[in-house]
């Protein structure tokens, strides 16, 4: 981790597999971890935040500050997406670029700076993995966001991307100490827990099995994997 972050470092924590670790190894390196949840109306969002807030409640690491909520809404620009309405999720036979939700990291990094600049975090970090297919997910985007957000703001901001060379599977195996059953990963959740059966939870069973790690995750459902 580069000296610059020692000292306070903003992590966007979506509760995913990927945040969830990333925000642990950072509690072991920084002195000041600050997680940071964006709410955009996407209809998955309370029940993230709250295995977000069990990972890190079993975690109990002093490094790690309580849960920051911040407000971006898109559902005036979505309208009727699935992420907003629930309805038609890609499920566990999708191609991984049904899951794109436009502007995503752009959106949640222009908030996140804003915050970083006025409270003297000089840096954010965030968990996109090798392999992601969306383009605000590339290298280039991350350092021209962190040029242009330092020019705009005046303060000198850096946009940290550890897991960028990693896989799903490498993460795990990485976190495979954690309570990684108390990430949640689910675009299509059923009572408050994984439904099995969407995109995002075929791709975490998926890599449990391939990491040869024990998936303690409860599923409602388990659908053959292809």
């Amino acid at each position: 981790m580069q000296a610059s972050i020692q000292n306070r470092v903003a992590v966007l924590l979506s509760g995913g597999l990927d945040s969830c670790v990333l925000t642990a190894i950072l509690a072991g390196v920084v002195e000041r971890v600050h997680p940071i949840y964006i709410r955009q109306g996407l209809h998955w969002e309370q029940i993230e935040l709250d295995w977000a807030g069990r990972f890190l409640q079993q975690l109990d690491s002093e490094n790690i500050e309580g849960i920051r909520e911040l407000e971006l809404p898109v559902t005036d620009i979505y309208n009727s997406h699935w992420s907003t309405t629930g309805m038609n999720a890609p499920d566990h036979l999708s191609d991984d670029h049904e899951v794109y939700l436009p502007g995503r990291n752009l959106l949640l990094l222009a908030k996140t700076s804003l915050f970083c600049a006025l409270n003297d975090i000089p840096a954010i970090a965030l968990g996109p993995l090798a392999g992601n297919p969306f383009p605000d997910s590339t290298s280039d985007f991350f350092f021209r966001f962190q040029e242009m957000a330092s020019l705009a703001l005046g303060f000198p901001l850096e946009i940290h991307t550890p897991f960028s060379k990693l896989s799903k599977v490498d993460v795990i195996q990485l976190g495979r100490n954690l309570p990684l059953h108390l990430s949640f990963s689910c675009i299509s959740p059923a009572a408050g827990q994984h439904c099995g059966a969407c995109n995002k939870c075929a791709e975490r069973r998926r890599s449990f099995q391939q990491a040869g790690v024990a998936d303690r995750t409860v599923y409602r459902s388990s659908p053959k994997l292809v």
